[in-house]
């Protein structure tokens, strides 16, 4: 898409990767760009993988005020976390995700009823998902009973390449049954079909009455670029691949160098 001539009236941004830094952190520099969009009277909100829970750390120091899309935006928000709607995983596709990433040793999380539910609490990356959500998980001995009420399916492995070689073969398996994308290089995420961040985008900007070509995005990864195919500016991380810098407008520097901040000062404050 060409770069939006438009002036901005709303940013949308990705978090893991792109908003916050690796361990987590929202910057200094990140939070003062927030305040300054909103001084100039610019809406701004966020679209992230992480469950509503993992969005609460982010509201007083933002000032959010706009709702939130987790879930990759099938379930939104408001700031003080009250459901607007949710969209849940059809069950079969949550039980042939389950099943295949049991038969590739793959340890499954689900996120369901407002919960995260692990077997293993001491599982690859739960120590990370703790500090990010800033809460614990629920330990039970099965998640199948909980695979009907799923809002996302998460496999997590060490081996990043495994994730990245199944991701397009259980994206095959399950069809139109779910939506399959890593949100990061250990997360391999199943989600509801149908609903995405690009969704959340064309649904916040139509209910503030703000047309799409005044929208700008941000983010770092393949389900980031349903959000840059709806604006009229994208802007992908530094950290992000090359195929994700192609579907962007902009690029900017990485999220350990304060890219999110930079992109707002430069591309839509500038």
């Amino acid at each position: 898409m060409p770069l939006s001539l438009a002036p901005i009236s709303l940013v949308v941004t990705d978090v893991d990767g792109t908003l916050v830094t690796g361990d987590k952190r929202l910057t200094a520099r990140a939070i003062r760009a927030v305040a300054a969009l909103q001084t100039r009277g610019i809406a701004f909100t966020v679209a992230s993988s992480r469950p509503p829970i993992g969005l609460r750390p982010l509201v007083d120091p933002l000032g959010l005020a706009l709702p939130m899309g987790a879930f990759n935006g099938s379930t939104v928000v408001r700031p003080d976390l009250s459901l607007v709607d949710e969209t849940l995983i059809p069950e079969a596709a949550a039980r042939t995700a389950a099943a295949r990433f049991a038969a590739e040793g793959i340890d499954l999380w689900v996120f369901a009823e407002g919960a995260w539910l692990v077997i293993d609490p001491d599982g690859p990356y739960t120590d990370l998902e703790r500090r990010t959500l800033q809460a614990g998980p629920r330990v039970v001995d099965d998640l199948t009973p909980h695979l009907a009420r799923a809002a996302k399916l998460v496999g997590v492995s060490r081996d990043h390449a495994h994730l990245a070689a199944l991701e397009p073969r259980l994206a095959a398996e399950i069809g139109d049954g779910a939506a399959v994308h890593r949100s990061q290089a250990y997360y391999l995420d199943v989600t509801p079909p149908h609903v995405d961040k690009g969704h959340f985008v064309a649904r916040v900007a139509g209910e503030l009455g703000i047309p799409l070509g005044q929208v700008a995005v941000l983010g770092d990864m393949a389900n980031d670029t349903a959000m840059f195919s709806r604006a009229g500016l994208s802007i992908a991380m530094g950290n992000a691949s090359d195929a994700v810098k192609r579907a962007a407008t902009r690029v900017t520097g990485t999220n350990e160098a304060d890219g999110f901040a930079e992109a707002i000062e430069r591309y839509v404050l500038g």
